[in-house]
């Protein structure tokens, strides 16, 4: 399998620096004798990781490295791919930033988007039905339904946008924007490209800073390459606000009739942990037959027939290939979420980057098998935007 330079590219690979419960003074001491930027700390929702720094400056990968790792499965960032168009669209980013911070402080969503400019931008096109908030799921805020007229007739119904936290920790105010339609979970949207490419339009209506991604001859005539496809539709579109603490665990994002995921940095910055689940799944059987794999798993899995059942899933590739794919698998999902020296262990490898506004994250999602695995930290003090769109090739 293709492996150019590992992880996100040798001159975005993070340098380790200290344990994340390094004080920041002895994390600045190691970056100066490192001869490296101010340290970063990478923590989640109360687990601290470590301390990075990135190593050297942006450089774009060549177009055969960019083809190699898609097709590998691999995540390739492409360092201020976006920044012109970024830089276009400020004044959207800062409505949707002044917007977040309300919804943030309780402000009902149906009533901030009932409001100018987005009375306008929704006119005629889409008409808000309903608002509602599902009792059963903790972590969503609202959600909004949606049809689409074209003349005053309907055209397309069940469209809608969920507004969800990203966790239930009280100190992470991390959440999104999903947009999408029918029944959540249960509708195959890859089957309906009318009504994907209709609620792509929703957010554009709702975020017009999304265009950047939907907008770019640059990133579309690279991904119609890529991908071999004629035209390129970005569908199943999220809006992140990533918030100190925030960010996401270690996941794959494959969905039936998508090639993967484009991801873009609006503002703030994230660091990211993307590697294949051929090379996640050789780390973490790496990481097993180390001689002092209890002392460093003990922290979080105490028991010992937890750490014995990880270990027996880790024994053939079979098996560890199975669990990942499995909801119910805690130790492993300890392993992979919260020990600090397996994180350490795929820094040290070249899996980490640093996004900062206008960088973008290919994520190839094609099967279960074939797909680029990521962990997201937020970094800094605020809450910084990301586009999320699931990125196909358009029906002919």
């Amino acid at each position: 399998m293709a492996d150019p330079n590992k992880g996100s590219g040798k001159n975005r690979s993070l340098l380790y620096l200290a344990g994340g419960d390094a004080s920041e003074a002895a994390a600045q001491r190691a970056a100066s004798k490192a001869g490296v930027t101010a340290p970063v700390w990478l923590g989640r929702r109360g687990y601290a990781v470590a301390w990075v720094a990135q190593q050297a400056d942006e450089e774009m990968p060549p177009r055969a490295t960019i083809q190699a790792r898609w097709d590998a499965g691999q995540g390739v960032v492409l360092p201020g791919f976006l920044a012109s168009a970024l830089a276009g669209c400020q004044e959207d980013v800062a409505a949707s930033k002044a917007l977040v911070a309300k919804a943030q402080q309780g402000a009902e969503i149906a009533g901030l988007f009932d409001a100018e400019p987005y009375v306008s931008r929704l006119a005629p096109a889409f008409e808000l039905l309903a608002s509602s908030v599902d009792e059963g799921d903790d972590q969503e805020i609202e959600t909004l339904e949606f049809d689409v007229l074209k003349a005053g007739e309907l055209v397309a119904e069940g469209l809608w946008v969920k507004a969800s936290w990203l966790s239930f920790d009280d100190s992470d105010a991390s959440l999104r924007f999903r947009f999408s339609f029918g029944m959540a979970g249960y509708e195959d949207v890859a089957a309906d490209f009318e009504r994907q490419d209709y609620a792509a339009k929703l957010t554009e209506a709702l975020f017009p800073e999304s265009a950047m991604i939907s907008a770019s001859q640059p990133l579309d005539a690279l991904l119609q390459d890529v991908l071999g496809v004629a035209k390129v539709a970005y569908v199943e579109r999220i809006i992140y606000f990533n918030a100190p603490n925030g960010g996401a665990q270690m996941h794959q994002d494959v969905e039936r009739g998508h090639a993967g995921v484009v991801y873009a940095q609006v503002s703030g910055s994230t660091v990211w942990l993307a590697l294949s689940k051929t090379e996640l799944m050789a780390e973490i059987q790496s990481f097993m037959a180390r001689p002092d794999v209890d002392e460093l798993l003990v922290s979080e899995l105490p028991e010992a027939p937890d750490r014995t059942t990880l270990k027996a899933w880790c024994a053939t590739s079979e098996r560890l290939a199975q669990m990942l794919d499995e909801r119910d698998n805690d130790p492993l999902e300890a392993l992979i979420n919260r020990v600090p020296a397996f994180a350490r262990q795929l820094i040290e490898k070249g899996y980490g980057a640093i996004l900062k506004p206008g960088d973008v994250m290919l994520l190839p999602q094609q099967s279960m098998e074939h797909c680029a695995w990521h962990s997201v930290y937020c970094v800094g003090d605020e809450a910084g935007e990301a586009l999320s769109f699931a990125v196909r090739g358009a029906p002919q």
